[in-house]
C-alpha cells in the first residue's frame, strides 16, 4: 500500500459528487494498492444476482448471487479471497461486502497483483468498502446510478413506489437482527414492511394493502406514512394504529383497507406490545420448536370509522426467531390447487434455522416458488425474519410468553 498523501478516504468519498462516488473510490484503490481492476456490484431487487455499477452501455455481465465468489462474500458478510494462478502474472481478487448497519448493498471486488494479500491490505480495503457503503446510502438521494444498477429488469410503477418506501432489506443491532424481502420483486404492489429503532425500542410493522397495482401501492404508502407520522409524534402504539386507521378511512371511506401487524419491542427486556389488525401472521421458533403466535385479531386499518385498537403483550426471549408472513405466502396454491400449508411453512422455518435473518426470507420465498410451480404469482408475498439476541449484559430476564 502506497503512502497516503491525499487525506483520509472517508473525506475524499464524502467530497465526491454523488454520481462520481465509485469513480473516486476506484481511483483511490488503484493508486494506493496498485489494483489491476476494481468493480462494484449491487444486489438486485430480487436478491438473486449482483449487478455491476457502470455507465451504460459499458457494463459487465451480472453474477449469480448463490454461485459466485462475490456472492460468497455477500452471503457470509466477510472478505473472500480468490487467487488467479493461470495468468502469466499471478493476481488475487479480494471480494468485500458493502453493507451499512447490517443492510447488505453489494460487493466491492478488487484484483491485486501477487498471490496472497497481506491481512493489513484486506483490512484497509474493507474499511474503504464500509466507507463506500455509507456514502452510497447518502448519494442515492441525489443520483439514480446505484438504484439503476440494482435492476435486472424494469420495475413496475407500483414496485418503484414500494421499494422507495422501505427502510432497507436487513439491519442489525446488538439486541436483534432483521431480514426482509418482497416478491415478485419487480412487480410488488400491496405488501410492505417498516421498522425504526431508538435507544430502548424497536417498532416493526408488516403490512398488506388490498387491491392490485398502483392502487394497492398508494394505499400502503398512505398507511405507512400515517404510522410514521404518529410514531414520530410520540404517540402510543394504539394511537399510531388509530391515526393510520383514520387516515385510510378518511381517504377511502371503507372501500379499501390495509391489514397490519404492528410490534413495539422494549430492547432491555424483550417485552413487546402488538396489534394484530389483519392478515399478516407471525411464527416463532424457540429452542427448535416452530409454532404460530396466536394473537387477538382486530379490524384492518380503514375498514370502519373510529376503530379502537388495543395492544396485546408479548415476550421474546434471547434465541427466539420470529417470522412475519403475508397471505401471499401461506395462501399460495400449487398447480394442483393445494395451499401452502402450515406444515410446509413450519418445514421452511426449520430448514432455514442455520441461516442468518438476512438470508431467510429469500430462502423461504424460493421454496414457496417451488411449491407454486412455473408461471407468475397471483399475489405478492412478504417475509420478514427477526432474530432476538437480547441485551448482552444479561439485563433481560425471560418471563415466557404473556
Amino acid at each position: 500500500m502506497k503512502a497516503d498523501r491525499s487525506g483520509g478516504v472517508e473525506r475524499q468519498l464524502r467530497d465526491a459528487a454523488p454520481h462520481a462516488l465509485f469513480d473516486v473510490a476506484r481511483a483511490l484503490i488503484e493508486e494506493r494498492f496498485d489494483a489491476v481492476t476494481v468493480d462494484l456490484l449491487m444486489a438486485d431487487y430480487a436478491m438473486t444476482r449482483l449487478q455491476p455499477v457502470a455507465k451504460l452501455p459499458r457494463t459487465t455481465t451480472p453474477l449469480p448471487l448463490n454461485s459466485s465468489a462475490a456472492g460468497r462474500a455477500f452471503g457470509a458478510q466477510e472478505p473472500h479471497i480468490v487467487a488467479e494462478t493461470g495468468n502469466r502474472a499471478p493476481t488475487v481478487t479480494v471480494h468485500l461486502p458493502v453493507s451499512v448497519r447490517g443492510d447488505r448493498l453489494g460487493v466491492l471486488s478488487v484484483t491485486l497483483p501477487g498471490t496472497e494479500p497481506a491481512p493489513t491490505t484486506v483490512e484497509a480495503l474493507q474499511e474503504i468498502a464500509d466507507a463506500l457503503a455509507h456514502e452510497i446510502m447518502v448519494a442515492e438521494r441525489d443520483t439514480d446510478l446505484f438504484l439503476l444498477a440494482r435492476r435486472a429488469e424494469r420495475l413496475t410503477l407500483a414496485a418503484e413506489m414500494q421499494w422507495q418506501l422501505l427502510p432497507g432489506r436487513s439491519c442489525s443491532r446488538t439486541e436483534y437482527s432483521i431480514g426482509a424481502q418482497l416478491e415478485p420483486a419487480y412487480a410488488i404492489y400491496g405488501d410492505n414492511f417498516d421498522w425504526s429503532t431508538s435507544a430502548d425500542h424497536l417498532t416493526l410493522s408488516a403490512n398488506n394493502g388490498m387491491g392490485e397495482g398502483i392502487e394497492a401501492a398508494l394505499l400502503t404508502n398512505l398507511a405507512v406514512n400515517a404510522l410514521r407520522n404518529a410514531r414520530r409524534a410520540g404517540l402510543s402504539l394504539a394511537d399510531q394504529a388509530s391515526l393510520a386507521d383514520q387516515a385510510v378511512y378518511g381517504h377511502y371511506a371503507g372501500r379499501q383497507y390495509l391489514s397490519m401487524l404492528l410490534f413495539r419491542f422494549h430492547l432491555p427486556t424483550g417485552r413487546a406490545e402488538v396489534i394484530d389488525a389483519g392478515s399478516p401472521r407471525v411464527w416463532r421458533m424457540r429452542q427448535g420448536v416452530v409454532e404460530p403466535v396466536e394473537l387477538e385479531a382486530q379490524l384492518p386499518l380503514g375498514m370502519f370509522e373510529d376503530t379502537v385498537y388495543t395492544p396485546q403483550h408479548f415476550q421474546v426471549e434471547p434465541g427466539d426467531r420470529l417470522l412475519f408472513v403475508s397471505d401471499g405466502v401461506y395462501d399460495v396454491p400449487s398447480p394442483s390447487g393445494e395451499r401452502y400449508s402450515e406444515r410446509a411453512l413450519i418445514r421452511a422455518v426449520r430448514d432455514t434455522r442455520l441461516l442468518p435473518p438476512s438470508q431467510v426470507p429469500r430462502a423461504v420465498l424460493e421454496e414457496l416458488a417451488g411449491h407454486r410451480g412455473p408461471g407468475p404469482s397471483e399475489d405478492d408475498a412478504m417475509v420478514v425474519c427477526l432474530d432476538w439476541h437480547g441485551r448482552p449484559d444479561g439485563s433481560q430476564q425471560g418471563t415466557g410468553q404473556v
